[in-house]
């Protein structure tokens, strides 16, 4: 790869996303767990606007994608950009493709006055964490993530 592309999603690309998704999902081990559709995608990332998507792309073909929305720190007191997902397709990985993304990203956080780009990482990805490590990133080891999920957030709710 001489030079990193991006774009950014547009309605007509749901497909793709949901195609990534699944990709990687599989890739975790959690295809399972899936229940979003194109139509869910379309009304929450493209008509509610609640998260952006960019596409890595080898000439016209898109190899990668990350998917992010903005948090707000109250410490900085400004927003941040969480990356919710990154993958890059197996057989593109190792060409600069995530670290594409991951430049684009830190561009995008820098030019929307952000003071952070933040992400999760699964404690049983070594290549991953290995990969962060490598670009600098720093692991936020003294924190857990909770997390409400179907019933238990409507009991909650209640």
């Amino acid at each position: 790869m001489s030079e990193f592309n991006y774009r950014f999603a547009s309605p007509e690309d749901t497909g793709k996303i949901l195609e990534f998704i699944i990709a990687l999902a599989e890739y975790e081990h959690m295809e399972n767990q899936v229940v979003a559709s194109e139509a869910l995608l379309r009304e929450w990332i493209f008509e509610k606007k609640k998260a952006e998507v960019i596409f890595a792309l080898d000439g016209e073909k898109e190899v990668g994608f990350a998917l992010f929305f903005h948090n707000f720190s109250t410490f900085l007191g400004r927003a941040g950009i969480y990356l919710e997902d990154l993958f890059v397709m197996p057989e593109f990985r190792g060409r600069g493709y995530g670290q594409g993304l991951l430049k684009s990203l830190s561009r995008i956080a820098v030019e929307r006055g952000c003071g952070r780009l933040e992400w999760a990482c699964l404690d049983w990805n070594t290549p991953s964490i290995d990969f962060y490590k490598s670009l600098g990133a720093a692991s936020m080891d003294e924190w857990t993530t909770y997390r409400l999920t179907g019933e238990t957030l409507l009991n909650m709710a209640k």
